[in-house]
């Protein structure tokens, strides 16, 4: 591990095109989990994966789904079809939120297509009934999935991705506050900062980039960063700005046309922004749309749960966690910790041993231990899925450290024997 070097995340804010289709197919989520809810259908029936493309007053949302009655209509065969108006309604609340209301893209007048069908029976079968029966439920794919902690932040994220996403949160509250000047930027904006670390820890900040939507078309770069320089500063708080901090603010100059008007978006195309900014590896799959029989979802929750408490239990100062999984099979097929040398009078077979012992990583295992099945993933798509405080609606239950002692007292009883 290098003691000396410079690290850069990025992160882009909840107008950014491919965030716009991550929030609206978090938000479909969350509306079959509320209505599941709110009909008395078992939230543990429910399936969905959705996916959504937006383009210029354009929004198409596509993807399998299981769901209850209310979300359903009669056709004039008398068949049970997709009722495509509550989920219309959902994506123009939305985008509502986000900010857009430009001729290109706004949630009154875009046009929104549902193309929805219900979910393949042979991937149903596998999920519903595990193959090893060892659980209630089977993986809803294969892959592997990663967590990690560090202690280099309050909320034990990696330095350069967790102020990223710090900036662009300050901008956006500010700007849906509506005061003074920063209330003319827009919705959509990108962010990046290179850290300097020294002997292993964040010492400086190198480099920041900023790029943001602006309203008002007179604006170039140098009064956009009069306007965002002192939200910039309050974000990084007390990580020092080097003195010969290099500053990208609106590059280019003019960013007035922006989201999708400006560049379309997809749903999952941020996956690192989702996660650790390139500080810790990715297996590949997005988390939004999905619900959490997906282990894509809900076991790269649980990693970082994992890591996370085994982080803030003192065990080591930094933590990756793999899991891997076979569609229809319950249990991982495989646990590896790795604790990067800094494990404090533990081994990472004392951790996975530990692991084991205390939390059943079978989906149905980790939905009922993190509490998922429930509408809180819309706050999700934006500024990160890990690094976050856990809501008392149960939201980010997975950056919960409440596993501590039992990790502790695990490698403990290892020890003596």
């Amino acid at each position: 591990m290098r003691a000396n070097y410079l690290f850069t995340s990025e992160s882009v804010a909840e107008g950014h095109p491919d965030k716009v289709c991550d929030r609206i197919s978090d938000e479909i989520v969350d509306l079959v989990y509320r209505e599941a809810a709110k009909t008395g259908v078992n939230p543990w029936g429910v399936r969905i994966a959705c996916e959504t493309l937006a383009t210029t007053n354009r929004v198409v949302i596509a993807g399998e789904v299981r769901l209850p009655p209310s979300l359903m209509k009669k056709d004039k065969n008398g068949n049970d079809v997709i009722n495509p108006s509550k989920f219309k309604a959902a994506a123009r609340r939305a985008i509502k939120d986000i900010g857009y209301e430009q001729d290109g893209f706004h949630w009154k007048t875009a046009k929104i297509d549902v193309l929805l069908h219900s979910q393949s029976a042979d991937i149903a079968q596998g999920v519903d009934s595990a193959a090893d029966q060892q659980g209630d439920e089977g993986a809803g794919d294969q892959g592997i999935m990663f967590g990690y902690a560090c202690k280099e932040t309050p909320d034990l994220m990696p330095a350069p991705i967790y102020y990223s996403h710090k900036i662009l949160q300050l901008l956006a509250t500010a700007r849906k506050k509506g005061d003074g000047e920063v209330a003319k930027l827009g919705p959509d904006a990108k962010s990046q900062v290179t850290v300097r670390y020294v002997n292993g820890k964040p010492a400086e900040v190198t480099s920041i980039v900023l790029s943001t939507q602006h309203l008002d078309e007179s604006w170039d770069s140098k009064k956009v960063r009069a306007v965002v320089e002192p939200y910039i500063r309050e974000a990084l708080g007390d990580l020092p700005i080097a003195g010969d901090c290099n500053w990208y603010i609106n590059p280019t100059g003019k960013f007035v046309i922006g989201g999708p008007d400006g560049d379309a978006g997809l749903t999952g195309r941020k996956i690192i922004v989702d996660t650790y900014g390139g500080a810790a590896p990715h297996g590949g799959g997005a988390f939004s749309g999905k619900d959490t029989t997906k282990v894509d979802r809900s076991a790269a929750y649980a990693a970082r749960y994992l890591a996370k408490n085994v982080v803030a239990a003192g065990l080591s100062d930094r933590c990756t966690i793999q899991l891997s999984y076979a569609i229809g099979v319950a249990q991982p097929l495989s646990i590896y910790v790795d604790l990067h040398g800094t494990g404090k009078g533990v081994t990472e077979d004392q951790i996975e041993a530990a692991i084991r012992k205390n939390m059943d990583l079978s989906p149905t295992g980790i939905r009922r231990h993190l509490d998922l099945n429930k509408p809180i993933y819309a706050k999700t798509s934006a500024y990160g899925h890990f690094g976050r405080k856990a809501g008392r609606d149960g939201s980010f239950s997975w950056e919960r450290t409440d596993l501590v002692k039992a990790l502790k007292d695990a490698v403990k009883v290892k020890e003596a024997a």
